[in-house]
Parts: C-alpha cells; structure tokens; sequence
C-alpha cells in the first residue's frame, strides 16, 4: 500500500452531475422532452413521428413548398422576403433560388424564435450578404425595406397564423392540450396576455370579438359564461368553455369550440387583423414590377381579406394578375401534415 496521503477534494470545484435520464417513452412534460428540443440528433425518432402523419414538436413542417415556389418562380439574382420567417423551411427552399446574386430578408415578430431560426440558416453557409434577419411584424415591411436600402422585392411570401414552434410549446400559452398560461402573445415582451384580454371584457364585447375572429356559431352562450372572468392556464379555459356547452355537444364539436375561442383570443391579443389589413395596403408598393405574391391563410377571417385585398388591388390596376380561384394542399399533404388542412394559398404579381 502507498504511505502517500489521499488527495484532498477541491471544495472550490463544480460536482460532475449526469445528464438527466429520458424520462420513458412518452415524458408528459414539455420541459423533458430533449428529443424534441434537439431534433437533429434524434433522426429516427424524426422520422417515424413523420411517417405517422404528425409533427415533430418544437419544429414545424413547412406547407404547400411546390405550390409556393410555382407561382413565386423565384430567380436567381432576385430580391425576397420571406414576412413570417417562423422555422425557416420556406426561406431555405426561397434562397436556393435566389442565389446566385440574389438575398432574401426574413421578418418575425417572435424574439424566442428568430434567433434560433437565423442561427439555422447561418449554419447552412447563408451568410448576411445573402440572408438577413429582421424582428418585425409583416406590417413593418416597408419599414424593412427602406432601412434595408431596397425600394421593393421581387418575391414576397407570407405564412399568416401560429408556427408549430408555438403550438406545441405549453410555456407560450397557445396550447389546448398542455396546461400552461393563458399568454397567446407572439412576442411575449409586448402587450397584455390573453388571460389579462378576457378578464377585462365585457360580455357583449366578448360575443363580437368570437364572431368576428373565429366565426362561432355559439358566440352568445359562451360569452357570459367566459368575460370578466380570470383564468390562470390554458386546460382552465378549455374546461370552462366545455362546461358552457349544452350536454348535446359531443366531444368533437366541444374541441372545435374551445379552437375557436382560442384562436379568437389570439387574433385580438396579437392584433393580427389591424396588421393583416396595413400588410395587404402597403403590398403593392413593396413589390417591384412584375413582383409576386404568395399569402397562406389558415381561416375565413384572414381568406376574406386577403381575397378583397387582391380583387381590390386588380380592379385598380396595382396588380396585373391574382389567383382565381383559392389553392389547397394536396390530399397527401393533408395526409402527411394534418396542420396543413385549413390552408389557402392566394396570388399576385404586380403590374
């Protein structure tokens, strides 16, 4: 045996402390699931969550890629915007058709989410002098452009509504399924909440606002059982809007309901369709000549505006062409992607 002394242990040193254990299959928190945060390491896991028609939390799927890039016809040399840059799948495909020559400019209002998305495409060689990064909302376009030195863009897309990325994130308030609290801001560093919104109205404002922004039938029920009242989490609401429906209403129709009513609080927490409508006034005057524009739209209330907006905008002789007739993702990308039903593609190249 050795007469030297044991070695004294550093008090000053940091414990090694293991990795934490996948908790099972199925860890039912957010905050657990590595897997989800890091998808890149875990393909095969990826790849059997696509394979069963569902999307990988934390990412998001991009929609109707071929149909967007078909009447976007981007070229190389050409100058993009891509107004909801969300997890960056539209611009990667936009900017392989850029370059050479070209540069596209990506706006999100998400401060959580843009810096991941930039560091992305950073990582696949697009360096600023072809992509830059922008914290706004699509309404701020013009502003973009001007600070950007550029007088308008040859393509322009944008992907209205909620990014998987956000969905699928209890902590950000969006969810029906997963308790977390009642936010629904796209940038959390503004504005008031949702659960701040409801407590704070009335009734009869309350039934206006689910009839305009999500077109439910049973706006006048759920009205007074839901306004003025304060609801901590997202599941507290859900339950309150199940338990004003009638007894007659079934479980899908109850789930519809509770979508509807969230999607309404978030169009108003958001002010999505004051930005939507300054979005579609300044559009045509971002677009350089013979510039194209793609909009998908995930409800009636953003369809509608989208579509007079356009009509509007030939009859006036702003744009030379829009869409007849409203685009829908194929059968099999429903099939693959089910978040991709909704969506409506529209159109416009300006004269």
């Amino acid at each position: 045996m050795s007469d030297e002394p044991a070695a004294t242990p550093d008090p000053t040193a940091t414990p090694h402390r293991r990795r934490p254990r996948y908790a099972g299959k199925n860890p039912r928190r957010f905050e657990d699931k590595y897997k989800e945060h890091d998808p890149a390491r875990y393909a095969e896991t990826v790849a059997k969550v696509i394979a069963s028609g569902k999307t990988v939390a934390g990412t998001h799927r991009p929609i109707m890629v071929a149909e967007i890039l078909e009447v976007l016809a981007p070229a190389p040399g050409e100058i993009g915007v891509d107004c909801t840059l969300g997890y960056g799948g539209h611009a990667r495909e936009i900017l392989a058709r850029l370059l050479p020559g070209g540069r596209l400019l990506g706006l999100d209002a998400d401060p959580v989410e843009l810096p991941k998305t930039e560091a992305r495409l950073r990582a696949l060689g697009h360096g600023p002098e072809v992509f830059t990064a922008h914290r706004s909302n699509f309404a701020g376009l013009p502003k973009v452009l001007t600070a950007a030195g550029l007088s308008g863009a040859d393509v322009i897309l944008a992907d209205l509504g909620v990014s998987s990325m956000q969905i699928d994130d209890p902590a950000r308030g969006f969810s029906v399924k997963l308790a977390g609290p009642l936010d629904m801001r796209m940038n959390p560093q503004r504005g008031a909440p949702a659960s701040a919104l409801l407590a704070g109205l009335a009734p009869a404002a309350l039934e206006q606002l689910l009839t305009d922004n999500a077109d439910e039938p049973r706006a006048a029920l759920l009205a007074p059982a839901l306004a003025g009242r304060s609801f901590a989490t997202t599941t507290a609401l859900a339950e309150a809007i199940r338990a004003a429906l009638p007894s007659r209403v079934d479980k899908d129709e109850a789930d519809l309901a509770v979508r509807r009513v969230f999607q309404a609080l978030r169009i108003a927490v958001n002010d999505e369709f004051s930005a939507l409508d300054s979005f579609l006034r300044h559009l045509p005057g971002c677009l350089l000549p013979g510039g194209r524009v793609a909009v998908l739209t995930f409800h009636s209330g953003e369809d509608r505006r989208v579509k007079k907006a356009f009509a509007a905008g030939l009859q006036a002789g702003l744009y030379a062409a829009i869409a007849e007739e409203v685009i829908r993702p194929t059968p099999a990308e429903c099939g693959s992607n089910p978040r991709a039903s909704p969506t409506k593609l529209r159109w416009a190249r300006r004269a």
